[in-house]
């Protein structure tokens, strides 16, 4: 299984916005990370988003670009900014069986999240950006998932003016 991580674009400040949707960066930052994901053909078969708005944001701007149903997006705990990760290892299994996803999430949880299928037991940084997209390989059985790549947004957006 493909699992696609990233963290949800740059939001407006609380005091700003209490909801903290997507600022106009952050959204920019997102559809140049969708343009440059449609660019590398990534399709997926479930998109989750935790259920803050900035998240469900990311989700939306990275469905339609991809052509998967916006009202398809699952929304869920699993993903929320300080989910524990067996928690969110236990939703991922759940989809065993499907090709690829995408977890428009948060940090901490996406680094230790990447952190916990390469490394299970092991914990090691894993730096995430916002708007950054990273995709990661796990195949039933195996212990550890493998890397496949890492893009921070300024690559994104380098990829997607291309």
């Amino acid at each position: 299984m493909l699992i696609h991580l990233m963290q949800h674009g740059a939001c407006l400040p609380q005091e700003v916005n209490p909801n903290q949707p997507l600022s106009p960066v952050g959204r920019e930052q997102v559809e140049k990370s969708a343009r440059a994901a449609a660019i590398l053909g990534l399709r997926f078969e479930l998109v989750a988003a935790s259920s803050k708005v900035r998240s469900i944001q990311t989700a939306e701007i990275m469905a339609r670009q991809a052509g998967y149903p916006v009202d398809r997006i699952v929304v869920t705990d699993a993903v929320k900014a300080m989910a524990p990760t067996t928690e969110t290892l236990k939703f991922i299994r759940e989809y065993t069986g499907l090709d690829s996803i995408l977890i428009a999430g948060h940090q901490p949880s996406i680094g230790l999240l990447a952190s916990a299928i390469l490394s299970p037991g092991h914990p090691v940084e894993v730096r995430v950006e916002n708007g950054g997209l990273m995709q990661l390989n796990l195949e039933p059985g195996k212990p550890a998932g493998t890397l496949n790549w890492a893009l921070t947004p300024t690559q994104l957006a380098v990829l997607a003016e291309s």
